[in-house]
């Protein structure tokens, strides 16, 4: 058996670069019945080093809540740089924690984002040829909700 001491260097561990920092707002909540949920995104903004600009309005986060508690995320948006191009972004996402830290977050109280679990693994698609390097790269990102909406940092795994 191979255990991990055994896998080359470059196998070992992860490394990841900053991408943007993402703030979304967030509207209406249409419950659709047992456990679903959609919100609206309004719009937002995101900010790196080799991308930055606007969250377009008309973006939605299908929401599963789960029996134990866990928000499941599917989240889809369009991303407009300061130069114009156009972005699809896609993301699922998993949030949890201890239910008091849960009922805190759900009441848009300012919480330690260290007291839950708050993750998502982004994808994007773009024509836009400067840009084209988002179609192939494999990224995550750590959030934090506060009243207005969540809030992400984002890297590229390399």
């Amino acid at each position: 058996m191979t255990s991990l001491d055994d896998m080359p260097a470059a196998l070992r561990s992860v490394q990841t670069r900053p991408l943007f920092v993402m703030t979304l707002t967030v509207g209406d909540i249409h419950g659709i019945g047992g456990e679903q949920r959609i919100i609206d995104v309004t719009g937002g903004s995101f900010t790196g080093e080799r991308l930055s600009g606007t969250v377009l309005s008309g973006g939605a986060d299908w929401q599963t809540i789960r029996g134990d508690g866990a928000v499941l995320l599917d989240v889809r948006l369009v991303l407009r740089t300061d130069d114009g191009a156009t972005i699809a972004m896609t993301y699922p996402g998993i949030r949890h924690g201890p239910p008091d830290v849960v009922e805190r977050v759900g009441r848009g109280e300012q919480v330690d984002p260290a007291s839950y679990y708050f993750r998502i693994a982004p994808g994007f698609a773009t024509d836009a040829p400067r840009y084209a390097w988002l179609n192939r790269i494999v990224a995550v990102g750590v959030g934090h909700r506060i009243a207005s909406g969540p809030i992400y940092s984002v890297f590229e795994i390399l």
